[in-house]
């Protein structure tokens, strides 16, 4: 006996200890939701509050103060109506005013000075007391007096709940329209967003129940997500509309949705089906069938009493068999999946405080909205479920993986032999090209001082002709850097040059950056086209030196963009007295700028020439892509 006492004492210390942190966990959780049930509650503009009204209901009139509930929960032939003032200055109308009303229920009409500029119930979905859905009316200019105006707001109240008008604000519309868009963010666009993933997650949990029959949990799941979106999206009847019908469909929905959610959970954790367990649809039915045979008023009355409850009763369920779980498993499933329904149920027990108004300044409903954290658990509970068995499938796959991991090591070592094929071809095409401008140009240069010297010319001219080949010489060499496809670096290097070339003519080099990033990177760049577009500005320094008579030369760089791309332009321009485009002949001149023509060419640029009396101006606008053949240009 001692020993049967011994490890039934030692199987309780071990329950507690596994059930005590999962408790002080939910505490914490519990805590932080109400928490944050406080603190996203949106900040409404105060200074525009309206909160005295009179109201006149069931034949009686009395002062009353805003939020207020009414004391009739049906009044559609004589609804409520409240009364009240605010205050208009003619110099208030630079925005223009509006009336802001942040919750109320179930619908609402809202007259300035006699004329109606609000009505919810041309928007059913507006009229929803789950949906606290705001509303905002520009109040036309001409309606406002200056001074004391009055606002009036009819409230028809459908049942069963009492009916609410929060705070109304008038004021500025530039004032009262954040708060409206806030509002509208929470309690309109997110259920909708919620609702939208729960509709895609409701057709990849049905696939996968098609393709996996014997597992049925994925079908109920999908089941309860296909009714939260019906009661999501299907717009309810607005009274005096009769339509009976379609509001049973959205009353039952709620019921039979948490009803299923259970059936999940019982099958998600492996647990035999309770004999009665078929009782959990029995509100959802009655609901559904009443509605279809009663009145209009029968299924709200019946949601009131037997639906609201069993959702509570499903919430209380599903907390017990995830802590069950978490005592027996203690894994990451029924962990996520209980802080889920600790989450859904305090927002539950938010609501009903306020159903049965023990919160008297304030009705928002939060439970729909916070089903999307239950929703987000299941997904993540069954994501893991699925990673172990991918982790099974994974242990087969393993042989396959590596044969593939070995024929990539192979093609990946035929693309490097292949890169060095066409990099050593690109290096024999680059020497070609070396060869070729060191026989144009420095060739030619080294002939001419030969040919000087054996004249006997002046030592001066051989002088000049050695400096120019020297010159050719560095151009060659310095194109050969690698400059990784920035053509700044090249100009910055001819940059020195140009300004020791014009130092000794006393004129001044004006270097521009027009655009932050100079000129645009160019991968493809090789040295040929540095070397043709270098020469370009050679020559166009040149003729300004020998026969502009310039005393500026103003290098301007830019990257411009005409919708199809970046595109690098440099321009030189001179101050010097020009020459006449239309009487280019044979001379030196006219050859050079033919040159210059087809230099640009050939790296596939556009050249541009103009002079006048002011000076000359040359224009070279480089391609995109510069071309892979020298020859490109013709």
């Amino acid at each position: 006996m001692s020993e049967i006492a011994a490890k039934a004492r030692g199987r309780r210390r071990r329950l507690l200890s596994r059930l005590t942190p999962y408790l002080l966990l939910q505490a914490l959780i519990l805590i932080a939701t109400i928490l944050g049930l406080r603190l996203l509650q949106p900040n409404d503009p105060e200074d525009f509050a309206l909160n005295g009204f009179t109201l006149r209901e069931d034949g009686a009139t009395r002062p009353v103060s805003l939020p207020h509930f009414t004391s009739s929960r049906y009044s559609l032939a004589d609804p409520p109506l409240y009364t009240g003032t605010f205050t208009f200055r003619n110099g208030d109308t630079t925005s223009g005013w509006s009336v802001f009303l942040p919750r109320f229920s179930n619908a609402v009409e809202v007259a300035v000075n006699g004329v109606v500029v609000l009505d919810s119930r041309r928007d059913p979905n507006a009229n929803r007391p789950d949906r606290n859905t705001p509303q905002i009316a520009a109040i036309p200019a001409s309606l406002l007096h200056d001074g004391s105006n009055q606002i009036t707001a009819r409230l028809f109240v459908w049942g069963p709940l009492k009916g609410f008008l929060d705070t109304v604000y008038v004021g500025p519309d530039a004032a009262l329209r954040p708060a409206f868009e806030t509002r509208t963010l929470l309690f309109v666009t997110l259920p909708v967003v919620f609702s939208a993933w729960q509709s895609i997650l409701a057709v990849i949990l049905a696939i996968m129940w098609l393709m996996r029959r014997r597992e049925p949990v994925y079908g109920v799941l999908a089941a309860a997500m296909v009714l939260g979106v019906v009661q999501a999206f299907v717009p309810p009847p607005v009274p005096p509309a009769t339509i009976s019908r379609l509001a049973a469909v959205l009353l039952a929905s709620a019921p039979t949705e948490s009803a299923l959610i259970v059936v999940f959970a019982l099958l998600f954790f492996d647990w035999r089906w309770p004999r009665y367990g078929a009782l959990l649809f029995v509100p959802g039915i009655v609901v559904f069938v009443v509605g279809l045979l009663g009145g209009p008023p029968l299924p709200r009355i019946l949601f009131l009493v037997l639906g609201i409850p069993m959702v509570g009763i499903c919430l209380l369920l599903m907390a017990s068999i995830t802590a069950t779980e978490v005592v027996r498993r203690q894994d990451a499933a029924s962990f996520t999946i209980g802080c889920a329904v600790t989450i859904v149920l305090t927002c539950w027990i938010h609501d009903m405080l306020s159903v049965f108004e023990i919160v008297t300044n304030e009705r928002t409903f939060v439970s729909r909205l916070s089903y999307s954290a239950m929703l987000v658990a299941i997904g993540a509970g069954l994501t893991w479920r699925f990673a172990r068995a991918l982790n099974q499938v994974d242990s087969f796959a393993g042989q396959l993986v590596t044969r593939v991991r070995e024929a990539e090591e192979r093609l990946k070592a035929s693309f490097v032999r292949e890169e060095a094929r066409a990099r050593a071809a690109a290096l024999a095409n680059e020497r070609t090209r070396l060869m070729r401008d060191l026989h144009d140009g420095l060739g030619g240069q080294l002939v001419s001082i030969v040919a000087l010297s054996e004249r006997g010319q002046e030592g001066a001219t051989i002088t000049d002709a050695a400096r120019a080949a020297l010159k050719d010489l560095r151009l060659v060499i310095d194109s050969m850097d690698d400059i990784g496809g920035d053509l700044m670096l090249a100009l910055g290097s001819w940059r020195e040059r140009a300004a020791m070339q014009l130092r000794p003519h006393d004129i001044a080099l004006d270097w521009r950056v027009a655009t932050p990033q100079g000129l645009p990177l160019h991968p493809e760049l090789r040295p040929w086209h540095v070397i043709q577009i270098v020469r370009i500005l050679d020559e166009a320094v040149t003729n300004a030196v020998k026969h502009a008579q310039a005393r500026h030369i103003t290098v301007t760089i830019e990257t411009r963009d005409d919708g199809q791309g970046p595109y690098g332009v440099i321009s030189v321009a001179d101050d010097g007295k020009g020459f006449e485009l239309a009487c280019e002949g044979t001379s030196q001149t006219a050859r050079g700028l033919r040159n210059m023509r087809s230099r640009a060419a050939r790296c596939g640029a556009a050249f541009d020439l103009s002079s006048d009396s002011s000076g000359t101006r040359v224009r070279l606008q480089l391609p995109q892509i510069f071309p892979d053949s020298d020859a490109a240009g013709g």
